[in-house]
């Protein structure tokens, strides 16, 4: 009896968490809107108030509401994280090409006309750490080659543009063990890297932008 009793604490979290998310989506609350109390779910759910309180914790962790000590819980927004890096995860390489198409080539523009010296430094620096592991092994390379990457869409001095690059990194990932998983390695793959660093540092944001597309159409 006892061993069972985790699993159905867990299943009623689930059932709670699932009519919370129901009416997230259904805009029962506006973002930004304090919620009812845990009491108060409690009763309109008919659970547990520890029920509802594990539940508000599982949607804290994923960032959909903001739990305020002694004020409350506000609604910070609509979309789980977690639904967006599944369906990142699961997308297909063409499809995977197209979103880096639209994301990445763009902010690459940007990062030629906005990058400092400061952005300089620290891209200089990830490529000469992705050069040394671009022969060697795979995963090395790749954590080396995303945050290149990475610091390229922030040298683009957006925002918004870093945090989407971040979510949509293991789409990058994905790509990069399905064609990098060879040896030897072509050269021209990572010359391309070195040309792209300096478009951007020439601030030749077209010659930028049409590298980052061969780089991305790379088989």
């Amino acid at each position: 009896m006892t061993d069972a009793s985790p699993l159905v604490k867990r299943s009623l979290v689930d059932q709670a968490l699932e009519q919370l998310r129901t009416r997230i989506n259904n805009g029962t609350w506006e973002v930004g809107q304090r919620l009812p109390t845990e009491p108060e779910l409690a009763t309109q759910l008919n659970i547990s108030r520890n029920t509802v309180r594990e539940a508000m914790r599982v949607l804290a962790f994923a960032g959909l509401i903001e739990i305020r000590q002694g004020d409350g819980s506000y609604l910070r927004g609509r979309v789980d994280p977690m639904d967006t890096l599944r369906a990142l995860s699961s997308c297909s390489m063409e499809q995977g090409r197209e979103m880096r198409h639209i994301l990445e080539v763009e902010a690459v523009g940007l990062a030629a006309l906005r990058r400092t010296d400061e952005d300089l430094r620290l891209l200089h620096q990830a490529l000469q750490a992705s050069g040394q592991h671009y022969h060697g092994e795979l995963d090395t390379y790749i954590c080396c080659d995303l945050l290149f990457h990475q610091r390229l869409i922030d040298a683009a001095h957006n925002p918004a543009l870093s945090e989407l690059y971040r979510y949509t990194a293991s789409v990058v990932s994905n790509h990069l063990r399905k064609t990098m998983d060879v040896h030897p390695r072509r050269q021209l793959v990572f010359d391309l890297h070195v040309e792209l660093l300096e478009a951007v540092e020439q601030q030749d944001s077209q010659r930028a932008m049409a590298l980052c597309r061969t780089l991305i159409n790379e088989p």
